[in-house]
């Protein structure tokens, strides 16, 4: 087994700055204390760096909605993803704006809301390497992936099965870089970001998707924060009931969602169904 973990920092350029930045959407000017969350800033097309200052993706736009419907601002705090679950721990959030793949272990230790988006394992190889077609094409080759995600444990868990190298890093932006230069075989990451990525790399291409691996993404708190949790939980549920989910879907990642996507599914009760933390009391969400 060869299992390598290189853990590289941004030093420069708009994922670092990304990575700092604080703003405040929602409702800005209604005088109610801000709700705080974290997000990885160098994760497109979820969140990262405008142009114009600040950042912009679909979880900037999604909390936007939140605040806005709960009447509250929302103070959105950039930051490396391997560390946001341990600061919301520590208090410094309320939960988390970043989207955040929710797994039995996780959902063991915080609480979800439901999903927003479907996410799938897939990767991203370089143009001109021949397609992935299973897990033994990996065998023996370097895997870059963001660190603190559930990417890093699939390439964990799988190292000595397929002598698979690790290559962690601390955003998606440098784990598709490692690919192009040769650095890494195949970037693994969630298809959303990986697709986006080859829309705006021609030297990348999103391949092939891990059978069987289809989560939630959703919004994690702490386990002390139910009802909070439930609050944002139906909210949620009424921007999916009336279209704004699906509509920043389609804006962001380019794509109509179908009817049994995430975007649009109300799920029953509070949670994702079916793993820890989920609340199966009936509820209906009073959309105004």
């Amino acid at each position: 087994m060869r299992l390598l973990l290189a853990a590289l920092t941004l030093s420069a350029g708009l994922a670092a700055t990304a990575s700092a930045q604080t703003i405040t959407v929602g409702a800005a000017g209604s005088g109610q204390p801000p709700l705080k969350c974290g997000v990885d800033g160098t994760f497109p097309p979820h969140a990262f760096s405008s142009l114009q200052g600040g950042l912009q993706g679909f979880q900037i736009d999604l909390f936007d909605a939140i605040g806005k419907k709960m009447g509250r601002p929302v103070e959105i705090t950039g930051a490396s993803f391997s560390g946001l679950i341990p600061a919301m721990n520590a208090g410094r959030y309320d939960f988390l704006c970043a989207p955040t793949t929710v797994t039995p272990e996780r959902a063991a230790n915080l609480l979800f809301t439901e999903g927003y988006l479907f996410t799938e394992l897939q990767f991203g190889i370089k143009r001109g390497t021949p397609p992935i077609r299973s897990e033994e094409d990996l065998r023996g080759k370097a895997i870059s992936v963001n660190k603190g995600t559930p990417y890093e444990a699939w390439v964990r868990n799988n190292a000595e099965r397929l002598n698979l190298t690790l290559l962690a890093f601390d955003s998606q932006s440098d784990a598709a870089q490692a690919v192009i230069q040769g650095r890494a075989y195949a970037n693994l990451g969630g298809n959303t970001v990986v697709k986006y990525s080859a829309s705006r790399t021609p030297q990348y291409v999103a391949d092939w998707v891990l059978p069987g691996t289809r989560f939630h993404w959703g919004t994690p708190f702490r386990q002390d924060s139910a009802a909070a949790r439930n609050a944002v939980e139906t909210v949620i549920e009424c921007l999916k009931k009336d279209g704004t989910v699906a509509a920043l879907s389609k804006k962001w990642f380019g794509a109509e969602p179908k009817e049994d996507d995430a975007e649009r599914v109300v799920f029953p009760g509070f949670g994702v169904p079916g793993l820890p933390g989920h609340d199966a009391t009936p509820h209906a969400a009073a959309c105004g």
